[in-house]
């Protein structure tokens, strides 16, 4: 059989999770929380599913949650969206990618993506006959190089692809990024599908600076988000888009034949659950406390750190310590030391190796503490 992604294989995420399993390791590689949700939101789960409401949602998700998501906007963003033309509650954020990527993108377009990126974009191009052109960021921030993302612009261009907070970087877009994206879509057909699942954790009193308060790219843009990120419950897989009416008539015509609806009584519980915004506001205060918790143990080694400035994620470069290949050393990790991470070349299509590894801090106080004990027996793999 021919294959229509050749080069996709097993993700990196799969595969250093089943190696924490198999090694007894602290896993802090895949991102998803060590910890439940709020009781309140469970209770208000088992309620509606109880209470009866277990049948399809509407394909665009039930109007009281669209309203919410509204409302939540505005407070937000300062944005008046309309809650029938313009959100659509999807099954996972991934899903709300594919679609907008799948609704604009035509055989030959060219889309950008700001690599290190996250594994699911280019498939998803290349699934529409897509050609992805990978821009690489600012190797030592992660900040956005925005001559060369101006010199990878072409008259095939359709669609630009872009991540803030950024995984695996924690880098937070600022308004200059903003401004500069704009400049570039100006009087172009040129699209946005802006990947912001980690909204609600960015730290140090820094914004999250979405593109749909920006009045200008938010007439071109697929805003993609996710519940589970924001409320620590990723195997639900709720997210949802809020993009234009034109964008959004187009995007449906995917998502109803991809997953039609999502998990009705989630539904309707998390739109309960959103009525009070400090659930998702106190948020950042959650993260920041486990960012700084890790990133003072992960001190008492020799690894050179930035702090995150958003997402759930810490970076570490270990080059002026060894040439020894990223995933190499993440295995060894996951081995010898029982702690499990992410080699940051798994986010290139080329696997370019830049001596930098991530780890996930959403996890119990204790767990950290016990990873950063362990870690600090690193040199020993050097």
């Amino acid at each position: 059989m021919r294959s229509k992604l050749p080069q996709v294989g097993t993700t990196i995420f799969t595969v250093m999770s089943k190696m924490a399993h198999e090694e007894g390791a602290i896993n802090l590689s895949q991102g998803f929380p060590g910890f439940g949700a709020d009781p309140v939101l469970l209770d208000l789960v088992a309620h509606y599913t109880k209470g009866g409401y277990n049948q399809y949602a509407p394909m665009s998700g039930i109007p009281q949650f669209r309203q919410r998501m509204t409302e939540k906007t505005l407070r937000c963003y300062g944005v008046e969206i309309n809650p029938d033309e313009e959100v659509t509650i999807v099954s996972g954020a991934t899903e709300a990618i594919f679609s907008a990527i799948t609704a604009v993108v035509h055989p030959g377009d060219e889309v950008v993506i700001l690599e290190p990126a996250y594994d699911s974009y280019e498939p998803a191009i290349q699934l529409a006959g897509g050609i992805t052109i990978h821009v690489p960021l600012d190797s030592k921030d992660f900040s956005v190089d925005w001559e060369r993302v101006k010199h990878a612009i072409t008259y095939k261009t359709k669609l630009i692809v872009i991540n803030t907070p950024h995984n695996p970087s924690g880098y937070v877009w600022t308004k200059e990024d903003m401004k500069q994206l704009a400049d570039l879509v100006r009087d172009r057909n040129i699209y946005v599908v802006s990947d912001e699942v980690y909204e609600h954790i960015t730290f140090d009193q820094r914004p999250h600076l979405s593109l749909v308060g920006h009045p200008e790219l938010r007439k071109k843009t697929f805003v993609c988000g996710s519940f589970g990120k924001t409320f620590h419950v990723t195997g639900w897989k709720i997210g949802y888009c809020i993009a234009p009416p034109e964008l959004t008539k187009e995007f449906r015509k995917v998502h109803q034949f991809v997953t039609f609806s999502t998990v009705t009584p989630l539904q309707f519980a998390l739109c309960d659950y959103l009525e009070k915004p400090e659930r998702y506001e106190s948020i950042p205060t959650f993260y920041e406390k486990k960012r700084d918790l890790f990133l003072q143990g992960l001190r008492k080694t020799d690894l050179i750190l930035q702090p995150a400035q958003g997402s759930f994620f810490q970076t570490a470069r270990y080059g002026h310590l060894s040439k020894i290949r990223d995933k190499e050393l993440a295995e060894r990790m996951t081995k010898e030391l029982k702690v499990a991470c992410i080699p940051v070349s798994a986010f290139y299509h080329d696997h370019q190796d830049d001596k930098i590894i991530r780890f996930c801090f959403a996890k119990e106080d204790q767990e950290l503490e016990e990873a950063l004990k362990r870690l600090e027996r690193l040199n020993e793999l050097f």
